[in-house]
């Protein structure tokens, strides 16, 4: 039997404690979902940021405030070792606009299918000032992307030593935000289920 989210928390809670912050996972089973015809991906942004996300700049000119790689060092990633290391090394990639047909052929093939390209939406600016910056390192940071491979999405919605408060918010946020791109809504939603990372999982209701 589902419970409401409070309790659920409570319940988890009271489980055998681990000598680590373990990590809350929502996981949504779907269903009526044809992956061939239903290219589901979106990004949402939680209002309690909890995990540190590390960040690359492609940008004309170096930068002191974010890991930079500047045009004349692209060459160096047609290497597919060094491409490969930086891809698994950040999170995120933002670029300069204006570089964006030189990213795209050196990085395209690598970032793409990961879902690390700059985009319009996260990560392609303007201009390179500091300011311009810290505001889409901020956007990052609140940022959770989610990409369906198959019926069913694990994401990680907080941490443990975090209130139950924050948690809520989170995972209402983005259990909201994957009903809105559904093609048919709840409907599509099978179940749903919360777990830290060492406890069973414990259906929920949202």
């Amino acid at each position: 039997m589902a419970v409401e989210l409070k309790q659920a928390l409570e319940e988890l809670r009271k489980q055998e404690k681990r000598k680590f912050n373990q990590t809350l996972d929502l996981l949504i089973s779907l269903k009526g979902i044809d992956l061939r015809k239903d290219n589901i991906s979106l990004i949402t942004n939680i209002p309690h940021p909890f995990k540190e996300k590390k960040v690359c700049a492609f940008l004309e000119a170096r930068n002191s405030s974010i890991t930079t790689i500047t045009k004349p060092e692209f060459d160096k990633y047609k290497d597919k070792n060094s491409l490969k290391k930086l891809v698994r090394e950040y999170d995120f990639f933002i670029a300069n606009a204006k570089l964006m047909p030189s990213v795209a052929s050196t990085f395209g093939k690598a970032l793409g299918p990961l879902g690390k390209m700059p985009s319009p939406q996260l990560g392609i600016i303007t201009n390179e000032n500091t300011e311009t910056i810290k505001q889409a390192l901020d956007k990052i940071s609140k940022a959770v992307k989610i990409r369906l491979k198959e019926p069913a999405i694990k994401i990680a919605v907080g941490k443990e030593s975090m209130p139950d408060n924050e948690l809520i918010s989170n995972i209402k946020k983005i259990y909201e935000d994957v009903i809105n791109v559904l093609p048919s809504k709840k409907d599509n939603i099978r179940k749903t289920m919360l777990k830290f990372t060492m406890t069973k999982p414990l259906a929920i209701s949202v």
